[in-house]
């Protein structure tokens, strides 16, 4: 990943545009023409076990098949629906036209990133040409991400690890716990796109931090023998 975006501090209150878009830029997304793939899925939690099977078509719907387990389902679902719309490649003028972005301070996660226009309220952090914390309105809720490793894959970056919390817009409060995440990406077979081969999952309740090595609120999600859809 480039990393002269960055070189030198940008000054608070100057516009920033072109940083935030070489990050925005950075983020690595499907090729058009993608066409879809499919594989078995496992679901673990604590000693339970569920294996289904799964399909990504072109159209980036998921369907999952051989879990009965309806909260099992919906969650193996989530996750494959979650990456795959984050895949997609729109241009930066489509996603971020009506928008402007101003400098903020800078500290160790990365450039404070100040949206106005029609994302007012939104902020980011980028460092290095990669999106480092993501603070968006979304729904009637605000979600705070921060990324703390990525892939690299020579085509643009995935998160590695993050976390995410999502809190009430008007006074701050936590919805919730925090949860983090850990993902690990391969490429399909013949050099196809990357995808999500394993995603643990650590939620913990009402923000409180979990005891370490606890098993409650850990999911782990995994995504095996992978192939593209002919």
């Amino acid at each position: 990943m480039s990393s002269s975006t960055l070189s030198a501090p940008i000054a608070p209150g100057t516009d920033c545009t072109a940083a935030f878009r070489a990050a925005y830029e950075n983020r690595y997304t499907w090729e058009p023409g993608f066409g879809g793939y499919q594989g078995t899925c496992v679901w673990e939690q604590g000693e339970r076990r569920v294996e289904g099977r799964f399909r990504v078509g072109a159209d980036l719907k998921a369907s999952v098949e051989g879990i009965e387990d309806e909260a099992v389902h919906k969650a193996v679902a989530s996750q494959l629906w979650e990456v795959a719309i984050h895949r997609v490649r729109r241009p930066f003028e489509q996603t971020h036209a009506a928008n402007t972005f101003t400098a903020g301070d800078t500290d160790a996660v990365g450039t404070e990133v100040i949206v106005g226009g029609k994302g007012q309220g939104d902020r980011y952090r980028i460092k290095d040409d990669v999106v480092t914390m993501v603070h968006r309105h979304i729904h009637g809720s605000v979600v705070t991400i921060f990324t703390t490793e990525v892939l690299d894959t020579g085509a643009g970056y995935l998160s590695h690890t993050y976390s995410s919390q999502y809190s009430d817009p008007a006074s701050g409060s936590l919805r919730g716990g925090r949860s983090s995440f850990t993902d690990t990406f391969i490429p399909l077979p013949g050099g196809g796109p990357w995808v999500l081969a394993e995603r643990v999952v650590v939620s913990e309740p009402d923000g409180a931090v979990a005891e370490e090595g606890s098993i409650e609120g850990r999911q782990i999600f995994r995504f095996e023998e992978l192939s593209p859809l002919s």
